[in-house]
């Protein structure tokens, strides 16, 4: 190929595995390399649930194993009754990740988050510590001190959620077997066993958990 001279100069657009690379050639200058700029990631919003999230909830959870699928029914009441103390994740209006929890009735300072679900789009992008770090700014949790859940023995993934989680509380993790299988489930179940984390400052504004 040959090079124009005077101040002419060629573009070669280089297609690589990763990404492309422009090279610009001149008379005057060497050659020179400019990173070609990649597709955006659209980012993923956290927001309050509503009604008409339930029928997607119900398809999120259901992609989730081994999470346990709800009646549609009560995806709703996640989604309504619970709405201030649950958190909704999209993605261009898609629904990519939910945790539903509620204040326990006779102890309004513990939260207790009953499921945690995560599309597989939308993986191995910490999306799970953000929608607990957002729910635990919530107003509906300025006086939370405690946070339980339950896993089952062999959910590690979960089980590293949520000691990452009293890590960046600064909080102890206790853990005990709750729901037996046996005797709660008839054996149809696993045990569930309950991580109790707490007590740490309410509302905590300076969670150190990193960003996504």
């Amino acid at each position: 190929m040959q090079i124009p001279s005077g101040d002419d100069a060629f573009l070669v657009d280089i297609p690589t595995r990763f990404f492309r690379v422009v090279m610009i050639m001149t008379e005057h200058t060497s050659a020179k390399f400019a990173p070609y700029p990649a597709p955006e990631v659209e980012a993923i919003a956290l927001r309050q649930p509503v009604a008409s999230d339930g029928p997607a909830l119900h398809d999120l959870v259901a992609a989730c194993a081994p999470l346990d699928a709800n009646s549609r029914y009560c995806n709703l009441l996640h989604c309504t009754h619970f709405a201030t103390t649950s958190v909704a994740a999209t993605r261009a209006g898609e629904l990519v990740g939910f945790i539903s929890g509620y204040l326990l009735p006779t102890e309004p300072r513990t939260l207790f988050v009953w499921q945690v679900a995560v599309a597989p789009s939308a993986r191995r992008q910490r999306l799970a510590q953000r929608m607990l770090r957002d729910l635990l700014q919530r107003p509906a949790c300025r006086h939370v001190e405690f946070l339980h859940t339950t896993v089952t023995p062999d959910n590690r993934p979960s089980r590293a959620l949520f000691s990452s989680l009293a890590r960046a509380l600064s909080a102890p993790l206790q853990e005990s077997i709750w729901l037996e299988s046996e005797r709660h489930f008839s054996g149809a179940h696993d045990d569930e066993v309950l991580l109790e984390i707490g007590p740490f400052l309410p509302a905590p504004m300076n969670l150190h958990m990193n960003p996504p």
